[in-house]
């Protein structure tokens, strides 16, 4: 294992919950290097949770074990679990956030009921973080096996993306995720893209803006105006140049785009 854990929670960092995690952690593993991917998920939103895993997590070293709680199904009966997907591990609850790597990825997972790996003091019914996620996170930086900490689970909970839509008019997509500066990140890959548009001359349709033209930058565009480019994820997003495209265009997460070919 590489004793590299990192954190991922809907916590924020105005309270003890990531502080609680990172002491029960260090106390069983104390040479693990702690990185935060980020606490400022929206509170109980498994897809943000999601997306943002996926964009960080496979970027880290085999063997890296990554505690995820975005877990608003705390104290309920569903599952805590950990995986390995491809070279890295994953410690969390079975609520559909994992979900996003099994179309990519095989992969292998346990019921965490092994209880000698749980905190053994104070366990609470609502703070699974610190006392069942981070001291499992713990034993498997420490080179515990997946099977020592649960017994195999085949069937875990799963979300779907929904999925863009190409026809000869142009491709319809949605918004899946809204970032700090608030770009639209949408469900349309740069291959989806290149495959059905190309260079041929487009509108694209998103909120109450129609944009003519993909760029590159923002810089592309002048300052308050909205730009279309395929981003750090590769998946194509709607900017403002040094603005908020999700206020300014009025757009939420889950709304459509359309990207229509002009004949």
């Amino acid at each position: 294992m590489s004793q590299i854990i990192t954190l991922t929670s809907d916590f924020g960092l105005q309270d003890h919950y990531v502080s609680a995690m990172k002491a029960v952690i260090l106390g069983i593993a104390p040479d693990a290097r702690l990185i935060d991917i980020s606490h400022d998920i929206p509170p109980q939103d498994i897809m943000a949770g999601a997306w943002v895993v996926r964009n960080a997590a496979f970027l880290f070293p085999p063997g890296t074990v990554h505690l995820v709680v975005v877990d608003p199904g705390v104290g309920t009966p569903r599952h805590p679990i950990a995986l390995k997907v491809g070279d890295q591990y994953f410690v969390g609850p079975d609520n559909g956030i994992f979900s996003l790597f099994f179309d990519e990825f095989d992969y292998e997972a346990v019921k965490i009921n092994n209880k000698k790996y749980w905190r053994q003091e104070g366990l609470s019914k609502t703070f699974h973080g610190r006392d069942v996620f981070a001291p499992v996170t713990a034993h498997l930086s420490n080179g515990v096996s997946l099977n020592e900490v649960g017994e195999p689970i085949e069937e875990l909970v799963t979300y779907h993306w929904a999925v863009p839509i190409a026809d000869k008019d142009g491709l319809q997509g949605w918004v899946v995720h809204i970032d700090r500066f608030g770009n639209l990140i949408t469900n349309i890959s740069e291959q989806l893209f290149e495959e059905h548009i190309k260079k041929k001359d487009v509108k694209i349709y998103v909120g109450n803006t129609m944009l003519k033209k993909i760029v590159t930058t923002f810089g592309d565009v002048e300052e308050g105006e909205p730009a279309a480019f395929i981003g750090s994820s590769g998946m194509l997003e709607i900017g403002i140049n040094k603005g908020n495209a999700g206020r300014m265009l009025s757009v939420d997460k889950g709304a459509q785009i359309s990207i229509v070919l002009q004949k």
